[in-house]
């Protein structure tokens, strides 16, 4: 980051190196594309949200639980209570695979040269040989969870892009993932130093087929010299506004 603040990778329009594309990046785009051109274009983000060391934390130990048994070989409890026929995928990249910050699934999409990424949380494997992309959630509510609500899309899509990236490394991938959905219990009499989730597995059978013409409106979008307009549903292109209305 230069002292104005301003970042020193964003796209370039006259550039023919690739150019990395998160997962998290496409969620933006989808979700606001004036948003996503001032990121990425002119280097201004939004500002960054809280880390949810809870939800991490839940993260490292399921996979370690998850890790004990795709060293045997073996099937997870979860998986035979919710008669998964699957166990966790063995791989020399499964770390790298599950480093979203620095590696990640990547492909290089040459219609676009955009290298795309994504961090997965876990992969299975059925016995046809099919992968299956697992993705771990967790939360804390009294009613039961699901994967209905209008604002989980962004966890559909998210594990659609998994499932594109591990097809287009030429992997044979089940049209079904599954969330690992872990929902904190406070119906107790007390704290007493621990919380207890009841876990729940979720399957979803994703749609990738919206990734690529995605991808290539994204190019476009990076490509223009001029900012798309404001999104009337981003809370954030709202505050720009209304920051600019009484400065």
């Amino acid at each position: 980051m230069s002292s104005n603040g301003f970042r020193h990778y964003v796209f370039s329009p006259t550039s023919g190196a690739p150019y990395r594309v998160s997962r998290s990046k496409i969620e933006l785009f989808m979700n606001c594309r004036r948003c996503f051109y001032l990121d990425r274009r002119l280097g201004i983000p939004q500002p960054p949200g809280y880390p949810f060391n809870l939800n991490t934390a839940v993260d490292t130990l399921l996979k370690k639980e998850f890790d004990i048994h795709r060293a045997a070989g073996t099937a997870h409890p979860l998986m035979k209570t919710y008669g998964v026929d699957a166990v966790p995928y063995q791989h020399p990249k499964m770390d790298e695979w599950r480093d979203a910050l620095r590696r990640g699934v990547q492909y290089l999409h040459p219609p676009t040269n955009f290298l795309v990424t994504g961090g997965v949380d876990d992969v299975w494997v059925n016995p046809q040989g099919e992968l299956i992309v697992v993705d771990y959630k967790a939360t804390a509510k009294e009613t039961e969870v699901t994967i209905d609500a209008p604002w989980q899309i962004s966890y559909k899509r998210q594990m659609e892009v998994y499932q594109w990236l591990f097809r287009r490394n030429e992997f044979t991938v089940s049209p079904t993932g599954y969330f690992v959905y872990c929902n904190g219990d406070t119906d107790r009499e007390a704290f007493d130093g621990k919380l207890e989730f009841n876990v729940k597995i979720i399957p979803y059978v994703g749609n990738d087929t919206w990734v690529e013409p995605t991808l290539l409106e994204l190019r476009a979008c990076l490509q223009s010299d001029v900012s798309p307009p404001v999104s009337p549903t981003c809370v954030h292109c709202a505050y720009r506004a209304a920051a600019r209305r009484v400065e």
